[in-house]
């Protein structure tokens, strides 16, 4: 998910910021924190509540990554669970007892599964939970061998997208009394609505939540150059936009607020410029 946005950066400081950006595929959160924390890669994307976890050693992270540091808030990944239009499935509640592919072992997505269920009092030995990725889930759940899957990504999801032109499909919903519920609990988990007709058949607005994608860096890369990535990375979002959609949504104002980790000195210096931090 991470990978075509990351191009478009690359693209972006590799012009505009007078860095050279290479693109590596990886796993996702999880790898790319344990990476840059090795200084295996200077500069990576991040849900923002792995990078909490990851900072403060908790959940897949049995170390403390202190060597990661935030340069900007990136876009909403809004947690999508999506099952079939006539299923029975109307809440996480309705869950129980079905088959719930929920991500990768340690993933944000697994987390982020976990932590929803323990808000209808559900865990995993009251329903069947399935590691599979988000492909995999979703060519099992059009094969029928599973009710329900999980994918936290920014939306349209190319994945629901490609299903719900199959298959007739919904998303679950949540009510305001439980999003307050989640929000309290895990604030790294904000309100956010997916509007009617984001995919084929869905009529009505649904009501989620959602954690950010992050740009982090290693701590050791000098001051000065990430200045001048975060300096581009805002004066050249047209240009980002031009390379992927989702550079729409990056936005000075939000680009510190939600910071899960440390700030680097040099995102810090660009922000203060702007009056933003």
């Amino acid at each position: 998910m991470y990978y075509p946005f990351g191009d478009a950066l690359a693209k972006v400081f590799n012009q505009k910021a007078g860095v050279q950006v290479a693109v590596q595929a990886t796993d996702g959160s999880v790898e790319n924190l344990q990476l840059v924390n090795r200084k295996q890669a200077e500069l990576a994307i991040a849900q923002s509540d792995m990078m909490d976890y990851a900072y403060n050693g908790r959940e897949a992270f049995k170390d403390k990554l202190t060597m990661i540091r935030g340069i900007a808030i990136l876009y909403p990944e809004i947690i999508q669970i999506v099952v079939r239009a006539d299923s029975n499935i109307n809440t996480i509640a309705d869950l129980r007892g079905k088959k719930v592919g929920i991500g990768s072992p340690g993933s944000g997505t697994e987390a982020n599964l976990r932590q929803l269920a323990a808000i209808y009092e559900l865990d995993y030995k009251d329903f069947q939970p399935l590691y599979l990725s988000f492909g995999a889930s979703a060519a099992q759940f059009k094969e029928k061998a599973i009710d329900a899957f999980i994918i936290v990504s920014a939306s349209p999801s190319s994945i629901i997208q490609d299903i719900a032109g199959q298959h007739k499909i919904k998303i679950l919903s949540m009510s305001d009394n439980v999003i307050a519920k989640v929000n309290k609990q895990y604030p790294f988990l904000a309100p956010i609505t997916i509007p009617a007709n984001t995919y084929k058949g869905q009529t009505a607005a649904i009501r989620t939540v959602a954690v950010q994608a992050a740009l982090i860096v290693n701590s050791s890369v000098p001051e000065d150059v990430v200045y001048t990535m975060t300096k581009s990375l805002f004066e050249s979002q047209s240009e980002l936009v031009r390379l992927h959609p989702k550079g729409k949504e990056l936005s000075l104002e939000k680009a510190a607020r939600g910071m899960s980790i440390p700030l680097h000195p040099g995102a810090v210096k660009y922000y203060k410029e702007k009056g933003v931090y």
